[in-house]
């Protein structure tokens, strides 16, 4: 299959305008009652749960679990299918333990709820560094996956053009985000997650439509495709280290629970009730896509093959549109690329205000203003944040072309894991926990997961890493999660142990007891 003779530049990029066109539209009138920090941090609480739901579905469904995973089953089989398993079975740590409680006891941002009856300022600083390096790695993996999904549309081999294109889509990020706030983000993730679920399903079932809805020659004709029947066994990826695998499962799991976007969402909603049917829905959204992924990944293995997809100009990341190219042509094509370019668009907007409210909310407000700052100010130096870090995100996109971007999330949630989550459990179920036990916990699962990530394959020793031709890797693991996981938590625990000048509040985390399992005095939260 030549993808260049089948594919039509010029109908992706119209359906590509198309899809702005409309985006835009809906983010400019949603932003039209944007008037204080509640409505630009958090859509004024104006959703509904099957809403948010959608809106949660469709900021997690990111670049990663459309292009990544089904290029990863492309190419990897049954390893590539555990993101779809990690990504889905996360949900239930999250509906457990942070869903609703997080929802009651915060404002804005994860940091109200970790700063709630500890010192301040010193957690705060930390929550937010957090936050902003985990979105720093999930805004690298999005803007990956657009530089190689737009390379293979428009076919463009070079570094500079896939420049430019990464350099667009951060541009366009800044717009929707400047504009919208979080109305406009939320429903332009609410429209892309509709787009993803339904081009999802028709690929689906076109692809076993082909094979006469039996599944078991779908994979038989993958297997026949590939030549080999280790596509359907595990241990083709992680064969050869299966504590990669382990430590890959831990991350994904994990690190939901600790995704500053994917917890900034709940505080959208009125009440904790809605809270706790957001997660469902979107468990149950999330869920059938992932099926859907399965089918998709050996389906193109079966009909376009691991090496068209391995040589084409987008990489492992190009095997969903190059099954949409086979399936229904150019047209498909350009429709399921535009989905997918949606997919990005919306995930980075969703990622991009939750950094900007981290910087102005916690940083600038609570830090630097010691809780005194004019909310008209705040939301002033959240917009110049969302500038900030659009330039860092389109730098380090041009950085990380042609790395697997279901990977590159693996790294933000295993930071995420290791750096947020610890807290979060300690601050709402431990009441001894103290503000060195948090600060320790923050900083050092942060730290030791950048340390092991850059001196790990990722960064050098591997014809797959960041810097090619040297080699300083000395931790064998492609993810941190293992080590720095259980090192979050201990770091945690022996930093409330060690005695401090300043002890903690009683009466504020009796406070919290109550606010978090009931819902009375959090912002119109209710305990029904």
């Amino acid at each position: 299959m030549n993808v260049q003779e089948l594919n039509n530049p010029l109908l992706n990029i119209s359906i590509f305008v198309l899809f702005v066109g409309v985006t835009l539209f809906v983010v400019i009138r949603a932003s039209r009652n944007n008037k204080t920090a509640s409505d630009y941090y958090a859509a004024g609480r104006s959703f509904t749960g099957p809403q948010n739901g959608a809106a949660i579905a469709g900021d997690y469904l990111s670049a990663a679990s459309f292009l990544g995973i089904v290029g990863a089953i492309a190419v990897n089989g049954y390893d590539g299918f555990l993101y779809s398993i990690g990504f889905l079975v996360a949900w239930i740590i999250a509906l457990l333990l942070v869903a609703e409680l997080m929802r009651n006891t915060g404002k804005f941002t994860m940091a109200d709820v970790l700063s709630f009856r500890l010192r301040q300022r010193p957690v705060r600083l930390a929550a937010a560094i957090t936050t902003l390096a985990v979105t720093f790695f999930y805004l690298l993996a999005q803007m990956a996956g657009a530089g190689g999904l737009v390379a293979l549309l428009l076919g463009i081999n070079d570094r500079i053009g896939t420049g430019v294109v990464v350099t667009v889509v951060g541009a366009l990020m800044i717009v929707y985000v400047l504009i919208g706030g979080m109305k406009g983000t939320t429903w332009v993730q609410i429209i892309k997650a509709v787009l993803l679920i339904a081009g999802a399903a028709v690929m689906t079932v076109w692809v076993l439509a082909l094979h006469g809805f039996d599944l078991s020659a779908l994979l038989d004709k993958a297997v026949q495709s590939a030549g080999t029947e280790e596509i359907l066994a595990p241990g083709k990826q992680y064969g050869a280290n299966p504590l990669n695998f382990v430590s890959l499962g831990l991350a994904l799991i994990l690190g939901t629970a600790g995704l500053p976007h994917v917890l900034m969402r709940f505080y959208t909603v009125p009440t904790a009730k809605e809270a706790r049917r957001s997660v469902v829905w979107a468990i149950w959204l999330i869920g059938v896509f992932y099926l859907f992924t399965l089918v998709l990944g050996y389906g193109a293995v079966a009909l376009v093959g691991s090496e068209t997809i391995l040589g084409s100009a987008g990489g492992v990341n190009s095997a969903a549109p190059l099954l949409a190219l086979q399936l229904g042509g150019p047209i498909l094509l350009g429709i399921i690329s535009a989905v997918a370019f949606a997919t990005i668009l919306a995930v980075v907007a969703g990622l991009t205000i939750t950094a900007a409210a981290s910087f102005a909310h916690d940083i600038y407000a609570n830090v630097v203003k010691r809780g005194d700052a004019d909310p008209q100010m705040e939301v002033k130096v959240g917009r110049r944040t969302v500038v900030v870090i659009g330039a860092v995100a389109i730098l380090g996109g041009i950085a990380v072309q042609g790395q697997n971007v279901a990977f590159l999330v693996a790294l933000a949630f295993a930071i995420a894991a290791s750096a947020n989550l610890p807290t979060i459990v300690y601050s709402l179920f431990w009441r001894r926990f103290t503000t060195r036990g948090a600060v320790f916990s923050m900083y050092g699962g942060l730290g030791s997961a950048l340390l092991l990530i850059v001196f790990s394959p990722v960064f050098s020793g591997a014809e797959t890493s960041v810097f090619k031709g040297v080699d300083f890797s000395w931790f064998p693991l492609d993810n941190p999660g293992i080590v720095s996981i259980p090192l979050g938590f201990l770091l945690g625990f022996i930093g409330s142990l060690i005695p401090q000048k300043t002890a903690e509040d009683p009466a504020l985390a009796a406070e919290m007891d109550v606010r978090s399992l009931t819902g009375h005095g959090a912002e119109k939260a209710s305990s029904h």
